[in-house]
């Protein structure tokens, strides 16, 4: 997989939407590759959507670190992309009575770095068993922290790393 732009955001407000569909012709011709785009700027994503020509090979996701946002999880859901993903990273509280509907896939993790707000083991659990209620791949990346290689990613003795089987359909 090929994430585009991991460190900004395609969707800002000053990126052209003339440069956004430059991006998408790339993906569109690169088909032997899968893309994930990962945005906070799902209001701008739903304003383009009717503009773009969402090929397979190309992932869709919003970014919901607390209740705050998941808003952006509805407007996700009303996009074309064919695979739509959620990340709930850095998350920052608990996400109870998510609406997993569409939404192909669901990654977790927890903020890390020197300033890193803790995660809470239950939360990721309430996520992980709302994901398996709903039929949702549940990838969980990591506890984070100062030291996120430290901390692991094992959740309750199992690594978690579950994603969409249209990946293999090709």
């Amino acid at each position: 997989m090929i994430f585009v732009n991991s460190m900004s955001d395609l969707f800002h407000k000053d990126v052209p939407s003339s440069f956004i569909q430059q991006i998408f012709n790339v993906m569109r011709r690169a088909h032997w590759h899968t893309f994930q785009i990962l945005t906070k700027r799902a209001e701008r994503l739903l304003e383009l959507d009717p503009q773009i020509q969402w090929p397979r090979n190309v992932w869709m996701g919003v970014s919901v670190e607390t209740t705050d946002y998941i808003y952006r999880i509805d407007l996700l859901r009303q996009t074309h992309a064919t695979i739509k993903f959620l990340s709930l990273e850095p998350l920052l509280g608990p996400l109870p009575n998510l609406n997993l509907t569409s939404i192909d896939w669901v990654i977790v993790g927890g903020e890390s770095g020197p300033k890193a707000r803790p995660i809470n083991p239950e939360w990721v659990r309430e996520i992980r068993d709302q994901c398996t209620n709903q039929g949702v791949p549940f990838f969980f990346k990591q506890w984070g922290g100062t030291n996120k290689k430290k901390t692991g990613r094992l959740l309750d003795g199992q690594i978690w790393d579950q994603i969409p089987k249209t990946v293999f359909a090709g």
